[in-house]
């Protein structure tokens, strides 16, 4: 008796369905809070005062005609705003239950913060010291994902298809949905002959119709849009808007009743409960017979893959799904023909090969006297595979074999970002709007590594090389062997191998082996210059003298004159108010002082909100001229930063440079 794998799987997730389906008809299903720590206020103060009043008259506003509202309670530095929505196919007493559950809830997840939000499957609620109505907010987020599904159905062109189909619909849908349903908006798709999917958008209705179609976008991006490693349910929470995808109705038409009714000829009605209940008796019989064969065919292929995977420590988790055998990698490539190499890194060559299937990819195999070995191997696999951002370079899968290791990652036509910005006859490709979008999703990227991933992941080399470019010119961060994954309260890391490339590294990384996500931000704000420009971070500018682009941009940024730095190619075809905030931007984060630096979160709210205030710059680290120490609060390690140093920094850097 030959069992599938796929079958398993689609039993496991026909029996979580159906436990959703009946959970939550009956109560609300909380998800997630989010406090800030910056703000806090003490107990029995007037603005905790305000704030019970406020949760209280949120509470008792919950009525038949109000599924969203708005209050403020007190005045002046106390006063609190707060508000309420709930989802627009919800009943209006699960409504009311939910913003009672919701006002209970979140002073007890957030005691003393000045600001919090709190979400649940039919509604969410926040407060704050700070003015939140009618603006556009995207921070913090929370991602949900139900892991089980079918490999055969996640890897089909016709999920992706269906899951496209309605994320495109959805932003548009709710942005002018009018009526009781405001802002608020439903589509499904047929993504096989058996499975529809089902999607879901909300924005809170004090939106202009602009900024929740903005806001459903930026949350339908955190989905994946292509073949493997999604899921069969996801759900994208943020402060103003909110989309939800699932293989099963989990939302009411048109307010109709929380149990579905099925209706025959004769007019008999069959309840949706009594049916979940026959399909799990017969469900629970037929997992019975299956569950048994499927482990003893586990278990006899795990022990064949074992004693190699052990000698690597190899953690993977469904390897399995990930695993190529070598010979098929040998045809794709063509036996790792030259005429099939695209690329050669630093730890192997680059081959680009065609699956059976049709499917294009990249095979990055790993040389056998490399200096990345079993660590920087099983670094980049568990790592990568745990990632799925529509900004970061996809891996299919791996091989292990002998002794070949070997990745495979989704083919990305146009190379890397460093082709385009340093090569004078391609230059021109790169609009002013291109680069501003590159830049946009870099900092994207950058900031699901940080912080909206299951992990907390610095990637320690960030540069053009290592961003790669699809048929839409959409970046992709690659490149992940020198990634580390520490702990999500762990504010930095130390390290005596330093590694990585000079001239993108922050000064705390290169000089003392500290590397924390202020390292990534600043690598980030050499490559926005760079971006910029059109010029590497090397002595390139009047003359060869020790004259980096971080100091000619602070020099042009000091002297009001940021648009003499912009790229020439691109001569008036640019908007001005984008390039100086990226100028600024850029300068912001190569500060020399990390704590100075901002956070990926405030970088991409610099970039997508357009009245954002931000901060004047401060010289940036290895400035060379006219250098001043004023930071007071400085650590005694930092200012050993001498400029002897400093000079010594960067004769390595540019003798490294003029040796490549």
């Amino acid at each position: 008796m030959i069992i599938k794998v796929s079958k398993i799987f689609m039993l496991s997730t026909l029996i979580l369905i159906l436990i959703i389906t009946i959970t939550e008809t009956s109560a609300s299903v909380f998800n997630n809070a989010t406090c800030t720590n910056n703000k806090t206020f003490t107990q029995n103060s007037t603005f905790h005062s305000n704030l019970k009043t406020l949760l209280s008259s949120l509470s008792s506003n919950v009525t038949n005609d109000l599924r969203f509202f708005n209050t403020t309670s007190g005045k002046g530095l106390d006063k609190v705003y707060g508000l309420y929505m709930c989802r627009g196919d919800v009943p209006f007493a699960l409504c009311r239950e939910c913003i009672g559950f919701a006002t209970l809830t979140i002073p007890k997840y957030c005691p003393s913060s000045k600001e919090a939000v709190i979400w649940y499957n039919e509604c969410l609620l926040r407060y704050s010291y700070r003015f939140i109505f009618s603006k556009m907010e995207t921070l913090p987020r929370y991602k949900i994902e139900i892991p089980l599904g079918d490999p055969v159905l996640l890897q089909s062109k016709g999920f992706y298809a269906a899951l496209g189909s309605v994320l495109n619909v959805l932003p548009n849908e709710a942005a002018v949905s009018i009526g009781s349903f405001n802002k608020y908006a439903v589509k499904q798709e047929n993504a096989s002959v058996s499975v529809t999917l089902y999607g879901l958008a909300q924005c809170t209705p004090d939106l202009s119709a602009g900024d929740c179609r903005r806001c459903i976008e930026d949350a339908a991006a955190e989905f994946p849009k292509a073949c493997c490693g999604g899921s069969i349910g996801e759900t994208i929470l943020f402060p103003s808007c909110f989309v939800r995808y699932e293989t099963y109705p989990f939302y009411q038409h048109s307010g109709t009743s929380a149990s579905i009714a099925t209706s025959n000829k004769g007019g008999r009605n069959i309840s949706t409960h009594l049916i979940a209940i026959i399909v799990v008796l017969v469900v629970i019989l037929v997992a019975i017979f299956c569950i048994g064969g499927y482990f003893l065919w586990i278990k006899a292929k795990k022990r064949r893959k074992a004693s190699h995977k052990e000698n690597l420590g190899l953690e993977f988790s469904n390897s399995e799904s990930l695993e190529f055998d070598f010979a098929t990698i040998e045809i794709a490539t063509n036996n790792f023909s030259d005429d099939s190499k695209i690329g050669k890194g630093g730890y192997g060559q680059v081959y680009k090969g065609t699956l059976p299937n049709g499917q294009e990819i990249a095979v990055k195999r790993l040389s056998k006297t490399s200096g990345q070995g079993a660590e920087e191997f099983k670094n980049e696999v568990m790592l990568i595979a745990k990632l799925q951002h529509r900004n970061l370079v996809r891996l299919i899968g791996f091989c292990l074999e002998d002794q070949e290791k070997i990745l495979i990652y989704e083919y990305v036509p146009n190379k890397s970002l460093d082709h385009f910005l340093f090569d004078s006859r391609k230059q021109k490709q790169l609009t002013w709007p291109e680069r501003y979008n590159i830049i946009k999703g870099i900092a994207r990227g950058i900031l699901y590594l940080h912080e909206d991933s299951r992990l907390k992941i610095i990637h320690r080399d960030i540069k053009p090389s290592n961003v790669l470019l699809d048929n839409n010119m959409i970046p992709k961060i690659s490149d992940f062997g020198m990634a580390r994954m520490v702990d999500i309260e762990q504010i930095q890391g130390h390290t005596n191998r330093v590694v990585g490339t000079y001239g993108y590294m922050s000064p705390e990384y290169a000089m003392h082996g500290q590397f924390s996500v202020k390292s990534d931000v600043f690598s980030f704000g050499v490559m926005v210059l760079e971006i910029i420009s059109g010029k590497k971070n090397s002595c390139s500018f009047e003359s060869c003298r020790v004259d980096d682009l971080l100091s000619y941009a602070w020099n042009q940024w000091k002297g009001e004159s940021p648009f003499e730095m912009l790229d020439p190619v691109m001569q008036e075809s640019y908007a001005p108010n984008e390039v100086e905030k990226c100028v600024q931007i850029g300068l912001l984060c190569v500060q020399e002082n990390p704590d100075e630096r901002p956070t990926m979160g405030t970088v991409v709210s610099y970039l997508t909100n357009v009245s954002a205030d931000m901060p004047f710059p401060m010289e940036p680290a290895f400035f060379m001229h006219g250098r001043t120490r004023r930071h007071s609060g400085y650590s005694a390690e930092r200012e050993s930063y001498s400029d002897f140093t400093l000079k010594k920094y960067w004769k390595e850097m540019i003798g490294w440079r003029q040796s490549v």
